[in-house]
């Protein structure tokens, strides 16, 4: 083995430090995108994805040559380590690796284009941060056109330093809206105990409930109530999974109204306005902005 030093790059993660923490971006390995997609010169756009887009149910010409497709969607993925602010655009996107169509690739290129808004822009990991978890979580009830399966979204912060962040289908369609946020609830706890755990491995005791903040008042509601109904029967297993550790007071429920549920951003394609207004409060940065 060999000490190499205080670690600044590594592949393709870059790594600064600072008496305000550590700062985590993929500075370069945006601008090779760039490169290879011939976007260098493009104009940026200001948000990843156009709103009401219908890729789900395009019937533009299918690409000849699905590759560069998979390549740059795989390229996506991998940014996702940093870059929390795309993960809704590269979720949509990566649902069309088999039978890419053109109009799926001009979104993908759309992506790149906002990427080169702020190539450097990264998380940054507080050193004040208090070693609390907490999360905020939401769904796109039956957004997807063709399944009408619903979207779950979550994010989860360490103080106010993102750690953890997700956009994904969820396995079942649910039957209403709360059906859809109280799993979404469901997936969000388990990500914060398997967090929790994690920390308890490395010596942080977190005795304090952890919060998890949710817009429906519906499946809060039902995270709280003892009393099973028709409606719930066929969540009954999340019901009693979720139920427990909020009576054990592992996890504290807190309603946030919809205009400032930062899981938002991970459900659905927003508007510049919307999307700039969370992407504030997200916890992202971008160091190599002029001040």
């Amino acid at each position: 083995m060999k000490d190499l030093g205080m670690l600044k790059y590594f592949l393709g993660l870059e790594i600064a430090r600072s008496p305000l923490g550590i700062f985590l971006c993929q500075r370069k390995y945006v601008l090779d995108i760039l490169a290879d997609t011939g976007l260098i010169g493009a104009t940026p756009a200001s948000f990843p994805l156009e709103q009401n887009h219908r890729l789900a149910v395009s019937t533009s010409d299918l690409l000849d040559d699905p590759e560069p497709y998979r390549r740059l969607v795989g390229r996506l993925l991998y940014l996702l380590a940093t870059r929390p602010d795309i993960t809704y655009a590269v979720h949509v996107l990566s649902q069309f690796m088999q039978q890419p169509r053109l109009d799926h690739w001009q979104a993908a290129l759309r992506v790149v284009r906002y990427l080169k808004r702020n190539p450097g822009q990264g998380i940054l990991l507080r050193s004040d941060s208090d070693l609390r978890l907490s999360a905020w979580c939401d769904s796109d009830w039956a957004g997807c056109p063709r399944s009408r399966k619903s979207l779950s979204g979550w994010l989860v912060q360490l103080g106010n330093s993102p750690i953890s962040w997700r956009s994904k289908k969820q396995h079942t369609v649910s039957l209403s809206s709360a059906e859809a946020e109280y799993r979404a609830m469901s997936s969000a706890t388990c990500e914060l105990l398997w967090l929790k755990g994690l920390l308890r491995s490395l010596g942080v005791d977190h005795s304090a409930p952890m919060l998890l903040r949710c817009d429906s008042q519906a499946a809060l509601h039902i995270a709280a109530n003892d009393v099973f109904h028709d409606r719930t029967k066929h969540i009954e297993i999340d019901c009693h999974f979720l139920r427990h550790h909020v009576s054990s007071q592992t996890v504290a429920t807190c309603y946030v109204p919809s205009n400032s549920q930062l899981a938002d951003i991970f459900t659905k394609s927003l508007g510049k306005k919307e999307f700039d207004l969370f992407l504030d409060k997200l916890g992202v940065y971008d160091i190599y902005a002029p001040p």
